[in-house]
């Protein structure tokens, strides 16, 4: 009896040391894991051997290497992360906008700027004193092409019909040097000016060109910086905390479970980032609309009007217009005191030549070989070289806004690529409890597409405002575009005159799309360097243009503005 009771007592012995020696295999060192934070200079303090996990709200609840105040900094960690692989992965489609906005932007300035100054050249040259006394004229209309151009509140149609008012006051004063006008005279010499059509056709064949070139260009370079104002905010991501407690289980999870170099498996965090960037993916939609839009407009930049054409650029049109009016001289003033009543002597009398005499001899324009180069480089064979610069540049911008389309629904992809976060071995990865595979399916991109998401619990009834605020300024912006791409300029519109329309094109023969600008929410127009414009820009105004839908030049002033001979003969 006595033998069994010890047989007994040296049994249970041995299974009690039997126990504590589990127990103290099971808690192993935590040396690589020290190891592996020190590498990724993290200041934790990392127990020596694994403790009971009891303490974790995030990793699972087994020995662990991971105390709550490490659980916590990981959550800090885990955030600032993500933001950084969203931020990195989006960096170079974001650069293409930026870039390239600054190119194009400072690439259509320059050229107004040197079309500014080549006019002034030639037309000193060739028009001496007669230029320089009238000089201001053309002046004001570079600069209101450029306040166009820049985001201000300009009419481009009503702008350039007022330079025509304007020069055609200048021309018949010095035609009829002989009379003295007053204000109201020359203003009725102006109501006559469509009927009469003093300088020919010109004005109407310029005006399609350059409305058209620059609705083109104003809106292009608009909606390369719309496009970058969206995704440096969208990059910028809002990181709710239950994406937080995910990416933490994800990427230090392994860790604390003492299996440091452990990646996530593949589709597991597939469901961890659609789940994260719900938000982002929704924007998807509307940003391809927007690429393709901006596409369109690209192709009208270039368009099958070749430079080698060789058709007179504005200045030669302008001298052109002034040419046919002095031919037509007598016939305009005649209709004019005809209608307006016969002017007063000015009581100054004139050269047996006469002032219109002195005007035909001077007022000859240089044909193009015989244009003068100016310092700026603004020959024709300096804009043959510009021009296919211009056309390589579109180019190279339509094959980026190409490869930015589906960007935002890819960008889960993007991060988790195979080998840079995620393991390709389907067995020997981190499924969120250990090393295994990872069973659940991914889940779709996108909000709804997230209430069976297994990883990530996602509010789907309640979206990101600022991504819904970058969706409604794609929209506006691209219908900009759409309405750039048939020669419409469409910027503003007064609510309570509705159907009222006015702009910079012809009549619109099936109706015109009307729409308000969304203010509160579109990326601004133009630079925060010229605010003032842009603050003009957003005043309600009626501004509604249609024009016909053919193919656009694009060529800003210091291009040639052309169409093919036979539109100009």
């Amino acid at each position: 009896m006595y033998a069994m009771w010890r047989l007994q007592v040296a049994f249970c012995t041995l299974s009690v040391l039997s126990l504590s020696s589990a127990a103290e295999s099971k808690a192993r060192s935590c040396s690589d894991v020290r190891q592996a934070f020190s590498a990724k200079e993290f200041s934790l303090h990392v127990p020596h051997q694994e403790i009971s996990g009891e303490h974790l709200r995030v990793c699972p609840q087994g020995y662990t290497c991971c105390t709550s105040e490490m659980e916590d900094k990981l959550n800090q960690q885990s955030k600032s992360q993500f933001e950084r692989m969203v931020e990195e992965s989006s960096l170079n489609m974001r650069t293409t906008f930026i870039s390239r906005h600054k190119k194009f932007d400072e690439f259509f300035l320059e050229l107004l700027d040197n079309s500014e100054k080549s006019l002034n050249s030639m037309f000193t040259k060739t028009y001496g004193k007669l230029y320089m006394q009238n000089s201001e004229v053309f002046q004001d209309l570079f600069t209101e092409l450029k306040r166009y151009y820049t985001g201000g509140n300009v009419n481009l149609e009503e702008m350039l019909n007022d330079f025509w008012s304007r020069l055609l006051e200048r021309m018949f004063q010095l035609l009829n040097s002989q009379y003295h006008f007053t204000d109201d005279y020359l203003e009725c010499v102006t109501k006559y000016g469509d009927q009469l059509k003093p300088f020919g056709d010109v004005p109407r064949k310029l005006k399609a060109l350059v409305t058209r070139a620059f609705i083109a260009a104003r809106t292009f370079v608009q909606g390369l910086m719309v496009g970058r104002e969206v995704a440096n905010r969208v990059a910028k991501v809002n990181v709710v905390p239950a994406c937080v407690k995910a990416l933490t289980k994800m990427l230090y999870c392994p860790y604390c479970r003492g299996m440091p170099g452990l990646k996530p498996c593949h589709n597991y965090c597939h469901n961890v980032m659609r789940g994260c960037l719900a938000n982002q993916a929704d924007l998807d939609a509307e940003w391809n609309v927007f690429i393709d839009a901006m596409l369109l407009v690209a192709d009208r930049l270039v368009g099958p009007f070749n430079i080698e054409a060789v058709i007179e650029p504005i200045d030669i049109k302008i001298s052109e217009a002034i040419m046919t009016m002095q031919d037509n001289s007598m016939q305009v003033s005649a209709k004019v005191f005809q209608e307006c009543g016969q002017p007063k002597p000015s009581g100054v009398g004139r050269s047996a030549r006469g002032i219109s005499d002195v005007f035909s001899a001077r007022f000859r324009p240089y044909t193009p070989e015989q244009r003068p180069t100016t310092a700026t480089g603004t020959s024709l064979d300096r804009l043959r070289v510009v021009w296919r610069t211009m056309q390589h540049s579109v180019i190279d911008i339509k094959e980026k806004l190409k490869e930015s389309r589906r960007f935002w629904s890819k960008l889960p992809d993007d991060i988790c690529a195979e080998g840079k976060l995620t393991e390709s071995d389907d067995e020997q990865c981190w499924n969120s409890h250990t090393k295994g595979r990872y069973f659940p399916e991914v889940v779709k991109e996108g909000l709804t597409n997230q209430l069976s998401n297994p990883e990530v619990e996602v509010d789907i009834t309640r979206p990101d405002t600022l991504i819904r605020q970058q969706i409604m300024a794609l929209r506006v912006m691209t219908n900009k575009l759409k309405n750039a791409y048939n020669g419409n300029d469409i910027y503003f519109q007064d609510s309570s005159d509705e159907g009222s329309t006015s702009g910079s094109g012809n009549d619109c023969s099936d109706g015109c799309t009307t729409e308000l600008v969304f203010v509160a929410t579109e990326a601004p127009v133009i630079g925060a360097d010229r605010s003032n414009e842009r603050a003009a820009a957003a005043a309600p105004s009626k501004s509604l243009s249609c024009g016909p839908s053919t193919l656009l030049v694009m060529a800003t002033l210091a291009l040639p503005l052309w169409a093919m001979q036979t539109q100009w003969r």
